[in-house]
């Protein structure tokens, strides 16, 4: 009835390797090795990752602390009405 989609076409000299999935290990070693790795890349980028988004919470208080003050109501243009 024709071929299937992973059938149509042969290649030559591809050589491919599968393991069985009885025989992974998926978590092998996650929690021994895994978490002080991820403790350790997050002491090596923090100091690279954080002073960019301290700067830019910095600018934003300021820019929003601004807005306010100027998009305030002067008291002292309404003395006079009644």
């Amino acid at each position: 009835m024709g071929k299937h989609f992973g059938e149509l076409a042969k290649i030559r000299g591809l050589i491919t390797y599968k393991l069985s999935p009885h025989e992974q290990r998926a978590y092998a070693g996650a929690i021994s090795n895994g978490l002080p790795n991820i403790f350790r890349r997050f002491r090596e980028n923090i100091f690279r990752v954080a002073p960019p988004f301290i700067v830019a919470y910095l600018v934003y208080e300021g820019v929003d602390r601004e807005h306010h003050r100027r998009t305030r109501k002067n008291p002292a243009d309404f003395e006079n009405d009644e």
